[in-house]
């Protein structure tokens, strides 16, 4: 049974820094494409970042850009998620996903296969 399990949410200061971490486990994931997503009180979950599965290839959505870094290590079955210059409108619940379809990542949310049960976070002005 695939599992993911993130972690390094927290309250952060707006300005600040985090980094999201996604442990996955119960088969292999080197050809697995992977997700971070959000969602916020009242809104849609929403898609934040991607990574195909050789890491090679990265997708953003465009508020994010510039601001946020997804990265993979295949050896140690971990997504990361390097979150900088937060502000207050990214605080959310943050969630990682598997899409084993495919090795391509993709910023549809019923595409992936697998998700994690979240991690808070919360940035303050």
């Amino acid at each position: 049974q695939v599992h993911l399990v993130e972690s390094g949410g927290g309250l952060v200061q707006a300005g600040g820094s985090l980094r999201l971490s996604c442990a996955a486990s119960g088969r292999t994931f080197t050809n697995v494409a992977m997700g971070w997503f959000r969602q916020a009180p009242g809104k849609e979950r929403e898609f934040v970042a991607g990574v195909s599965g050789s890491g090679a290839s990265t997708r953003y959505t465009d508020s994010v850009k510039g601001r946020f870094t997804i990265s993979r290590n295949n050896a140690q079955n971990m997504v990361l998620l390097q979150m900088n210059s937060l502000k207050p409108e990214d605080t959310a619940v943050y969630y990682c996903a598997a899409r084993f379809s495919s090795s391509g990542s993709t910023s549809i949310a019923r595409a992936y296969d697998a998700w994690g049960q979240g991690t808070q976070v919360t940035v303050s002005s």
